[in-house]
């Protein structure tokens, strides 16, 4: 059940305008809370006694069970009171080079702790080497430290993949796990998806 709990939902803002994505845990409490319908494939809402009933009927094996029912885990909410647009472009920061990298050191592949985990400049400062989406990953610090400050071709440390500026949906991706849902495709077409985000 945990593993269900922790599941991507697409999140949808009052004017069907897809937004972020949480968990199913972080869903569900705002389908209680009636801050937010499920939106079902035939693009109905529900709120959470007629998502419950619904549920009882439905055949299933993506249900979270309690000793009183069990409920469907939904694939899309919709926020009843929140209207802002969706976000423009993807914040350059410490946490979001960790989703980009997946936790994981760019040149040997390890994915040590956290704490064992520095952020590299791929072209170091001292070399002109900018802080930007394109110029730093995550390294562990035995190849930071190996890598020193050199460019690549001098040490032979390559990035297993170059770095890039990400799209929105990727890293809510990354952040809650999961593959994307068939539904999200109906709030949600594919330039947008694949569209490039600005960074800072």
């Amino acid at each position: 059940m945990t593993s269900l709990l922790n599941q991507s939902v697409l999140v949808l803002n009052r004017h069907w305008l897809a937004i972020h994505f949480c968990n199913v845990r972080r869903a569900l409490c705002l389908l209680y809370s009636d801050l937010a319908r499920v939106v079902d494939e035939a693009h109905q809402t529900h709120d959470f006694q007629s998502w419950r009933e619904l549920s009882q009927v439905a055949s299933s094996p993506e249900k979270i069970h309690s000793p009183g029912f069990s409920i469907l885990v939904p694939q899309v909410i919709m926020l009843t009171r929140y209207s802002r647009r969706p976000p423009q472009q993807v914040k350059f920061s410490r946490r979001n080079i960790y989703l980009r990298d997946s936790h994981q050191c760019q040149y040997c592949g390890a994915t040590p702790p956290r704490d064992e985990l520095t952020i590299d400049h791929v072209t170091p400062r001292s070399r002109g080497g900018r802080t930007t989406w394109d110029n730093v990953v995550l390294a562990c610090i035995s190849c930071n430290t190996r890598k020193s400050n050199r460019l690549p071709d001098e040490c032979g440390m390559r990035p297993r993949r170059p770095p890039a500026r990400p799209h929105w949906p990727l890293l809510g991706q990354r952040l809650h796990g999961g593959p994307p849902r068939s539904l999200w495709q109906k709030f949600v077409d594919t330039a947008y998806w694949n569209s490039i985000l600005e960074s800072d």
